[in-house]
């Protein structure tokens, strides 16, 4: 079976799977968006918008208002990769979000997870 390019899928079905991983372990999605944004720029109100809409996870990226600076903060392994070695900006950004949102679920504070 061949293998689905994380970048071509919609934003609208991955985003959900985030947003379940949290709350199954006590955050909520008003969390994940938090993280979300801080990542990437977008408010809540754009991604709400951006889960209705066809957009790829690829141009959800792609198009991010304005990626955080500090995520070169963001370290340590998603899938037994580490996220900081990741040489394609794109997939590295895709990882950056999965370990956030992993590190909402461990139960880690917002302060930490935002590198504040």
């Amino acid at each position: 079976m061949p293998r689905t390019d994380v970048t071509q899928m919609s934003f609208a079905m991955l985003y959900p799977l985030l947003v379940n991983k949290a709350v199954k372990k006590g955050r909520t999605r008003e969390e994940v968006d938090q993280v979300t944004a801080w990542l990437t720029g977008y408010s809540p109100e754009e991604l709400a918008c951006l889960e209705q809409s066809g957009t790829s996870y690829g141009d959800f990226f792609r198009n991010a208002p304005a990626m955080n600076p500090r995520r070169a903060l963001i370290t340590g392994k998603v899938c037994g990769v580490q996220v900081e070695t990741i040489e394609d900006p794109l997939l590295q950004a895709i990882r950056q979000l999965d370990k956030l949102v992993d590190e909402l679920a461990k139960g880690r504070p917002m302060e930490k997870i935002l590198r504040t």
